[in-house]
């Protein structure tokens, strides 16, 4: 007979359809129980009657109620951290004070069968679910077992060393944990103890043996590769984490170890095994990094890479000079860029190709200080202009002479072949990549020719100091190789905006600077260099002059300032040839100010125009700070700049600023050159100004009514009113302070009658110095003789009136702006 379906299927069906009535049925009494508890809420939850058959029931959503020791709430973690603690404290307590008051027997007995019932508890309480408290016994048992090796040192073997036994013990019970935790797997302490305690055994039995340096590296280097092993091969996260941990620990210090002696070799032998040892190390970190997730490989990779370098130079350095040590550790960081392209994982050659460029890059930062001296060292000079030359040629102009040189010899050879490794991967960046795989990333080309044409200027900026030149051929080369680096710098722009062509016009401004102070040391070098530098930047402003993009723009603008200050010290230097004071060559200054304002008149429209004008007001604010000691020169200067001012007021689109620039120049020309001739009333010179100013002003407001009072009436009652003011602040009498503000009232009456702008403010103005000045005195009596906590309080109170019409103030200064702004 044959059964339609096979017996084996009919039966499976069965149970699934069992369990489906089972769980439906759950379902179905637990929602009873429910409604029977809405309908009739006894005083106790009723318990709910289960059938004899089948799981529990359990809500759809409900969250199931945790078992003792799976997930123990805090009060439970808490009991048992204390409980654990207090056993560890009891057992120590027995170990160290009361071990004297039993017999060898008894001792052992108590100590070896509390430890067993320890280790044997958290067998049976894991069994039935108490996970937490089978944690607390297993932490204790760990406890009891190294009470148990320091019983058995001072019983068994008490003439043992202390830390060869220690070595002993701890890796033997490194052992035990280990083997523990892998029968208990549920524990989560005894795998991630055992590894920390093996971290100790290799060390200490160094120690007992007396090894030295190296015997501690290769001891550090064996716990870290015995680490690693565990760290791939490890069960579970925490032993992994603890062991990678461990590992990079232990390899740090053993690498240290073996790099203070690559160091410190005098000869090839000793820095042998030194060198091994790193190589240990690469090896290792080779290893974990072949197996490791990605962040670590990379880690793993630079570290590895790095123990290459200094292994190989190590051993090639050993006797060297240490000055020449740094370009062969360059050449062995660029050595190890052929090992990227090794069968290895992605991650791991990447991590060998940031070694080499931090390799580099250290070599580079420990040479740069010496392009730095170099570039800077000049600025010395500002404090013994036209000294001569300093004695001992480019390095007394540098502020460094002696020996100190000697130790730096071997800065432009590393600065120079770092930039011909950089400059030869940004040439054939295509055939590095596909060389070295994947690693090199594309949009890392720019920097590196960015960075090869910085570090190969730094490094022939060195060079005439490193060399020894003498003071007239370092200012000739430093002269040549700025000249050379702004013609590069331009071939680049030219081709466009890129990183290199911004990084080398940078570094010929910085030349340029640097060669600049270096000029100042004779007098027949600075005229020179000045003019050398006037013609390279001006001819870089020129040949720049092409696509109108923002990176040339920019580049055409400074090099145009860069001309700009270039002949302000020319003339400067003209003028302190001639033996002219500082005041008597300050206009002279004004001829590279005019020389601005015609060329930016020439070149109206282009970009480059308004930085070529704001470039020629600096030597027009030197020339008048240069005149300050003498009155009738700045009268003299001010006079100047005014008339250049108003040569620039002619364009109409420099006409508003100039324009008021021109008349602030002029005005205040006149008031200097009246109290430098000492003058005692202003007024009878600045009346004859004023009225027929006025005048016109008048003219000009009837001919065309919607011209702003300023233009008509500002430029005419400010010649009268500053000046009168100035005189009245000084003026002990007290007919000149009257007049003056029973004239300021007038005006601020007429300006406030006609609405005019410009006559309420500039007489409110002075009608409110005016004031100030002469109630001053009386203010200050009044405040004297009032209680000192008078003035704080009446501050206070002020304060607290304002701030509570906050938002009525506010209004009313919102609404005395726009009555003013809508004054002419």
């Amino acid at each position: 007979m044959e059964h339609v379906p096979p017996p084996a299927e009919e039966l499976a069906l069965l149970d699934r359809e069992l369990a489906r009535l089972d769980a439906r049925r759950s379902h179905l009494l637990v929602r009873r129980a429910w409604l029977l508890s809405v309908l009739t809420p006894p005083a106790a939850p009723p318990a709910p009657q289960f059938a004899p058959f089948g799981p529990p029931p359990r809500a759809p959503f409900a969250v199931p109620a945790a078992r003792a020791g799976n997930a123990p709430g805090g009060a439970q973690n808490v009991l048992l951290t204390l409980g654990g603690l207090l056993l560890a404290v009891a057992a120590i307590a027995f170990t160290l004070v009361s071990w004297g008051h039993m017999g060898i027997a008894g001792r052992s007995a108590v100590l070896g069968a509390v430890t067993l019932a320890a280790l044997a508890a958290p067998v049976a309480l894991l069994r039935r679910g108490l996970s937490a408290t089978a944690e607390s016994l297993g932490a204790l048992a760990c406890l009891l077992m190294v009470l148990d090796a320091y019983a058995l040192h001072r019983v068994a073997v008490p003439e043992a060393g202390a830390v060869g036994f220690t070595a002993a013990s701890s890796a033997v019970l490194a052992v035990l944990w280990g083997g523990y935790g892998l029968l208990l797997g549920r524990l989560r302490l005894p795998l991630p103890l055992a590894v920390v305690t093996a971290q100790l055994p290799l060390v200490l039995w160094a120690w007992s043996a007396g090894a030295g340096a190296s015997g501690f590296g290769w001891a550090l280097l064996g716990t870290a590769a015995l680490d690693c092993v565990i760290a791939v091969r490890g069960r579970g996260g925490a032993v992994r984490t603890t062991a990678c941990a461990g590992a990079w620990a232990t390899g740090l210090w053993g690498l240290l170890v073996a790099l203070a002696q690559s160091v410190a070799a005098r000869s090839v032998p000793d820095a042998v095994e030194p060198a091994a040892l790193l190589l240990a190390g690469a090896a290792i970190a080779l290893f974990g990094a072949w197996r490791a997730p990605r962040g670590l490989a990379v880690a793993g990779g630079v570290l590895a890479g790095l123990c290459g370098v200094a292994a190989v130079g190590g051993v090639l350095c050993a006797g060297m000079d240490r000055g020449w040590s740094v370009p062969v550790y360059l050449l062995c960081g660029a050595a190890l860029l052929t090992a990227v392209r090794a069968p290895l994982p992605e991650p791991v050659g990447r991590g060998l190709g940031w070694a080499a460029a931090s390799v580099g890059t250290t070599a580079v930062l420990v040479s740069a200080p010496l392009a730095g001296l170099s570039l800077l060292g000049p600025v010395s000079q500002l404090g013994r202009v036209w000294a001569g030359a300093p004695d001992g040629g480019v390095r007394g102009a540098l502020g460094v002479t002696g020996s100190a040189w000697s130790a730096t010899a071997a800065a432009p050879v590393t600065l120079l072949a770092a930039a011909a490794l950089l400059g030869a991967a940004y040439r054939w960046w295509d055939g590095l990549v596909r060389v070295a795989g994947p690693v090199p990333r594309p949009g890392v080309r720019g920097a590196a020719g960015a960075v090869a044409s910085a570090v190969c200027w730094a490094g022939l900026v060195t060079l005439p100091a490193v060399l020894g030149f003498s003071y007239p051929a370092a200012v000739a080369a430093q002269s040549a190789l700025v000249c050379g680096t702004l013609a590069v710098a331009v071939v680049r722009l030219r081709r466009g905006p890129e990183a290199v062509g911004w990084t080398v016009l940078v570094c010929g401004l910085a030349g340029a600077v640097g060669v600049g102070f270096l000029s100042l040391a004779e007098e027949s070098a600075t005229y020179p260099v000045f003019a050398m530098a006037l013609v390279a930047l001006g001819a870089v402003a020129v040949l720049l002059d092409g696509p109108a993009d923002g990176a040339s723009r920019a580049a055409q603008a400074v090099a145009a300032g860069g001309a700009v200050v270039c002949a302000t010290v020319l003339v400067r230097a003209a003028g302190a040839s001639w033996g002219m004071a500082g005041h008597r060559a300050a206009p002279l200054l004004l001829v590279v100010t005019a020389a601005t304002v015609l060329l930016g008149a020439r070149l109206r429209g282009r970009p480059v125009a308004p930085v070529i004008e704001i470039a020629g007001a600096v030597p027009a604010v030197l020339a008048v700070l240069m005149a300050v000691p003498d009155r009738p020169f700045l009268a003299l200067v001010l006079a100047l700049c005014g008339v250049l001012a108003a040569g620039t007021a002619v364009r109409a689109e420099r006409r508003p600023a100039a324009g008021y620039l021109a008349v602030a120049l002029f005005v205040l020309a006149t008031w200097v050159r009246l109290t430098a001739s000492g003058v005692s009333a202003p007024e009878a010179y600045t009346l004859p100004v004023t009225v027929p100013a006025l005048a016109v002003g008048v003219l000009r407001r009837r001919r065309d009514p919607s011209a702003s009072s300023w233009t008509a009436y500002g430029a005419g009652l400010a010649a009268t009113l500053v000046p009168s003011l100035f005189a009245a602040w000084f003026d002990p009498d007290w007919q000149r302070p009257l007049l003056l503000g029973t004239a300021a009232l007038v005006i601020t009456l007429a300006g406030a009658r006609l609405r005019l702008q410009a006559l309420l403010l500039l007489g409110g103005a002075v009608l409110a110095l005016d004031a100030v000045h002469e109630l001053a005195p009386y203010v200050v009596q009044v405040v004297g003789a009032l209680p000192r906590w008078l003035p704080p309080a009446l501050a206070g109170a002020l304060l607290l009136a304002v701030g509570a019409t906050y938002e009525q103030r506010l209004r009313d200064a919102r609404r005395l702006k726009e009555s003013v702004g809508r004054m002419r």
